[in-house]
Formats: C-alpha cells, structure tokens, sequence
C-alpha cells in the first residue's frame, strides 16, 4: 500500500467512523485490485455480460483476513465512487462465508458497510434491518462470482454489528503482528 494507505487506521478515531478504501464501484464488471508492490489499482478480471457488482467493493486498510488480504468490505451508498476513494462508513453486519480455492479452504468474510453520508442506506443500523431478497441477491452475486472464477464460496452466516467489529478488531490485530514479523 502506498505510506498514506498503509498508515491509515481502520477506524478513524474522531469521528468513530470506518475508512472503507474502494477498489470496484458499483455496476462494474470489471474487478480491481488494490496492488501493494505497485501502488496502483490493477484490472484482476472481467464479469461476464449481464453480471456486475451490486455495490461499492473495497477494504478496511490497516486488517488481515486469513487469506492474507485486507477484509472486504461491501459498501451501500447512494452513487458509485471510483477506486482509490476513501468512504468513512459504519458497519450493518458481516456475511461469513468460506472460500475454496485450489483445495485450499478459508474463511473470507464479506464485510457490509453503509456509507457515513449515504441518504438513501442512512436509516440501515444493522444486517437485520437489510431486506431478506436484497441479502439473498448479495449472497447469490458473490457465489457466482467465485463459480465463474472456479472458486467456491459457501456461506456460514449472516451476523450484526457486534460480530462485523470483533471481525475488524481481528483483522486489525493480524495486520500488526503482520508488520512485526516483515521488520
């Protein structure tokens, strides 16, 4: 991540707010990925015709998953941003979820967020509050995403605000004994 990125807590401490980092806006078919090495935003893949992403996809810097990667974060707000733009957010919930890839089986959580200025999400608090068929749509979206990519993806849950943040709070934990072993 370039220095400003890496440096970037996860919670911004004023104002309690998460700091979502876009990498694919909403309505893309393509996928981006924030590339460390280059400090640049690569084009990692291309949805077929008729599929995009439903909703901002990004990350929380300053976290590791147990793939390695910062978590993911699936924002609601009311417009597409581009990749690169920071988003403060709050978290709604967590949909766990793991994922195959060769074989090799871990735990890859989606993250769901609402943007701190959204009008349209404002009034969402929690995964609860999300409608059931709009949850469903979002589970469905990320399991063929993964099929077309030959992946599997199974979901394990759904869970709120209080989970999604012991998530982060993880996630935030892995990324600084991270940094200490590459010292």
């Amino acid at each position: 991540m370039t220095p400003v990125v890496q440096n970037l807590p996860f919670l911004d401490p004023e104002s309690g707010d998460y700091n979502v980092i876009i990498e694919t806006p909403k309505g893309s078919r393509n996928k981006y990925t924030y590339e460390e090495n280059r400090q640049l935003y690569q084009l990692k893949g291309v949805l077929p015709a008729g599929a995009s992403f439903p909703f901002d996809f990004g990350f929380l810097p300053g976290t590791h998953g147990e793939d390695g990667d910062p978590l993911d974060v699936l924002l609601l707000m009311d417009e597409p941003a581009y990749p690169g733009v920071l988003v403060p957010a709050r978290l709604v919930g967590v949909i766990a979820a793991e994922q195959t890839e060769n074989g090799n089986t871990v735990r890859n959580d989606r993250l769901l967020a609402v943007s701190a200025v959204s009008r349209t999400h404002h009034s969402l608090q929690d995964i609860k509050d999300l409608d059931k068929h709009l949850l469903e749509e979002i589970e469905h979206f990320f399991k063929s995403y993964n099929a077309i990519k030959g992946y599997g993806f199974e979901i394990v849950g759904r869970y709120g605000v209080k989970k999604a943040q012991a998530l982060v709070a993880a996630g935030g934990k892995m990324f600084q004994k991270k940094q200490k072993e590459s010292a």
